[in-house]
């Protein structure tokens, strides 16, 4: 039975066989594997969960494509750079800074994260092919533009019939003189946009970091996984410059073409978003001897965490003591902010289904708050992200993971050098300082539900039996959401506002969550379909 405050007897077990029951049996036989109750403690960590499986056809899932993943989320908030989406204007969705990932130019002013470009592909290219079309748009967007660089974002068409976007691009790269990277991305690769993080990874880590060989002075970092939303990015920067802790890049809110061909040469990769680019990580590990280290900087506590997770791995006693004056002096200004919104917002209680690691990063921020999340899952998770890495080992390729490229990669003989010695470098992953990310599900109370890839009738259903007070949602849902009463903050664009990430983030979260869930105009609305049927309809009868 359930300990859940707000659902009082309900059995989260026996509402999972009741929801998969109004599936066709392959179907339900299918969503079992993708939902659990969590049953607490350390013990519960072999728990298991479906994960990164192909969405059943028409169950209206959440999830993006492979092209939303590459141009949507990895390569797009880089705002120094030109990024041409191939393919029909249809598929343009994500040609648009829809996440709101703010750039602020550097010192050269260029600044394209406002416009939208694409080669609109019409049924005459479909037939006779793009490349031409490709070609020409990539000479007109440098000779208007002058960009640092050049992306261009294959969709389905593309990939249907044919068109060599890596050749088109390799050609123009050397007329132009400018860098143009091709991403075979086309939507149906993958299960999810996870395939196209993966895809962009690869490619930002072969053709552009290490590219350029420019020292990084002092306790240098690089931020991976973060993507600037509401200015989240530059939040986070404010605090570790306090810290005296030097931001070398940002892959990839408010990233700049130059910063990542020289991001090699930083001492330590902090992973925000495990799932969108623990590859890159990995790799330059791998190349060039630089460690990596979890983190999240989305909540007041998780922050400090993360704060002290850097202080140990450069372990200079002057550096800590300046980051632990740096924790208590902005906690406190941020328990102070929090303070008025948590009185009110103490017990309620929130789900989360959102992209990434945000379902699991923003749980620290609730708590933060004294709420408590009650259920969660990712739109595109892989088991790692649930179940933390030691389930890399019993993850097997499917036809679907084989689809995407895996780079081989081994030490760079001329610029690998190794961070920390041997023993120390054993320590700090021993300590799960370095290398280490044990997934939400640990973090997951007793009695909490968890779904992978949930579905709207699952969303519906689950509205309707544990009544949240809030839901923390994706793009595509937070409408039908605020439908059933329940207000929805959309984590992948902050609904306009932010940032959230931070010390001062948090106190904005705060102040907006509670004027949501407190807000008096949700006591006025209700259902209308409640009032008086809007329909009349009888089996058999002329009605």
């Amino acid at each position: 039975m359930s300990d859940l405050k707000t659902g009082p007897g309900v059995d989260l077990d026996e509402f999972i066989e009741e929801t998969i029951s109004i599936y066709p049996a392959k179907v339900a036989k299918k969503r079992r594997g993708h939902m659990l109750v969590r049953d607490g403690g350390q013990e519960g960590l072999n728990q298991t969960i479906n994960a990164n499986a192909r969405s059943v056809p028409g169950i209206i899932t959440q999830r993006g494509c492979c092209y939303a993943g590459c141009k949507g989320v990895v390569i797009g908030p880089y705002g120094d750079m030109v990024h041409i989406t191939h393919g029909p204007v249809g598929c343009g969705f994500y040609s648009w800074m829809t996440r709101r990932n703010l750039f602020r130019p550097g010192p050269d002013k260029k600044n394209y994260s406002q416009y939208c470009f694409s080669t609109d592909m019409q049924e005459h290219d479909i037939i006779f092919g793009g490349e031409k079309k490709l070609k020409q748009a990539i000479r007109e967007a440098y000779e208007t533009f002058r960009p640092n660089a050049i992306s261009v974002h294959a969709t389905c068409p593309v990939g249907l019939i044919g068109d060599d976007v890596a050749a088109v691009a390799r050609e123009a790269e050397k007329e132009l003189g400018v860098k143009v990277l091709a991403f075979n991305c086309e939507g149906y690769k993958g299960v999810s946009q996870s395939a196209g993080h993966h895809i962009a990874n690869n490619r930002l880590f072969s053709d552009v970091v290490g590219t350029k060989d420019q020292a990084v002075e002092g306790y240098s970092v690089n931020v991976l996984g973060e993507y600037n939303i509401g200015g989240d990015a530059w939040e986070i920067e404010r605090v570790l410059e306090k810290c005296g802790i030097k931001v070398a890049a940002t892959f990839s809110g408010d990233g700049k073409y130059e910063t990542m061909t020289y991001a090699h040469m930083a001492s330590l990769n902090l992973v925000m978003c495990h799932r969108s680019i623990n590859y890159l990580a990995e790799m330059m590990e791998t190349k060039y001897g630089i460690p990596w280290a979890k983190v999240n900087f989305i909540g007041i506590r998780a922050m400090s965490k993360s704060l002290r997770k850097i202080a140990a791995f450069f372990d200079d006693p002057e550096l800590t003591s300046r980051i632990e004056q740096v924790i208590a002096e902005e906690e406190k200004l941020a328990l102070d902010g929090i303070a008025p919104y948590r009185a009110r917002l103490e017990g309620k209680t929130a789900m989360l289904f959102v992209g990434g690691s945000r379902a699991h990063h923003y749980q620290d921020l609730l708590r933060d708050l004294g709420m408590i999340p009650v259920a969660a899952g990712y739109e595109f998770a892989h088991r790692d992200d649930y179940e933390g890495r030691q389930a890399l080992k019993d993850i097997k390729l499917d036809a679907d993971s084989r689809n995407i490229e895996e780079l081989k990669v081994n030490p760079d003989p001329d610029r690998y050098r190794p961070r920390l010695s041997p023993e120390k470098l054993e320590q700090l992953e021993k300590d799960k300082v370095l290398k280490s990310y044990d997934g939400m599900l640990p973090d997951m109370p007793q009695g909490t539900l968890v779904v992978d890839d949930i579905s709207h009738v699952e969303l519906e259903r689950l509205i309707l039996t544990l009544k949240p007070d809030l839901l923390l949602s994706g793009i595509k849902d937070k409408y039908i959401i605020e439908k059933f009463g329940v207000p929805s903050k959309q984590l992948h664009n902050y609904d306009y506002s932010g940032p959230f990430a931070g010390y001062r983030g948090a106190v904005n979260f705060a102040g907006e969550i509670d004027m949501m869930i407190n807000n008096p105009a949700w006591k006025l609305v209700s259902n209308p379909f409640k009032r008086k049927p809007l329909l009349q309809a009888g089996l058999g009868t002329d009605q």
